[in-house]
């Protein structure tokens, strides 16, 4: 009887491992599929050009734009932050309106990705939830991959068209109110390590408002007429 009990003992402890093996691959297969790196093109009828790179890891992400070639951009999605960096002069500020990519290339909910989106707009300027508008449109094809594809409507015309790759819950392309096209390009599933993707140590952060509030302070300092 004991014998019997041992072995049953076994069997169970060894289907729990078994899980417990399983349960690490299927996440290991998930974290994989939000690690990835592209090149961003743009597209404006038959022209094509590459504009930058953006790397990917969970609800992270880092863009480099050659607008913006002496820095790089930290977008979080769960603080939720969008951050420009510029090592060489060693600051780092609130992104703000800096780029609109830091608004539309961002990890969403494949299921809801309006409410991320939104919120990242929110950290670039207010936004009036009656006029900020963001529903699905279908599904269709964004390069090979098929997409879901999400209309926003926004009052500063700031709208845009995202098609969202559900397995790497992920845009891969935007369409923008002018027509142009920015999409992931040469797609690269790959590990990205931690530190590309945190403000490097010894910068000081700069705040605009500061320095406007420094310059009114001084003899340089104009006010503008008083309106009658």
């Amino acid at each position: 009887m004991d014998r019997d009990r041992m072995i049953a003992l076994g069997g169970r402890r060894l289907r729990a491992c078994l899980f417990a093996l399983v349960g690490s691959a299927l996440a290991g297969v998930s974290a994989s599929a939000q690690q990835f790196s592209a090149d961003l093109v743009m597209r404006q009828g038959e022209k094509v050009v590459r504009v930058g790179s953006l790397r990917v890891s969970e609800s992270k992400v880092r863009i480099e734009t050659t607008d913006f070639a002496d820095g790089f951009f930290l977008v979080d999605g769960e603080k939720p932050a969008a951050t420009f960096v510029r090592p060489r002069a060693k600051v780092f500020m609130d992104s703000r309106q800096s780029s609109p990519l830091t608004q539309m290339f961002v990890a969403v909910d494949p299921d809801e990705p309006c409410r991320q989106w939104q919120t990242m707009a929110s950290l670039a300027a207010p936004v009036d939830p009656d006029k900020w508008h963001c529903a699905r449109d279908g599904e269709g094809a964004a390069g090979d991959r098929k997409a879901d594809i999400y209309r926003i409507v926004a009052a500063s015309g700031a709208g845009f068209v995202g098609w969202v790759d559900r397995e790497r819950k992920f845009p891969l392309q935007i369409k923008t109110a002018d027509g142009a096209v920015i999409a992931l390009d040469n797609i690269r599933d790959e590990p990205q390590p931690a530190q590309w993707f945190e403000i490097p140590p010894g910068l000081r952060k700069f705040d605009p408002q500061a320095l406007i509030d420094r310059i009114r302070q001084s003899d340089v300092w104009v006010a503008p007429p008083e309106q009658e």
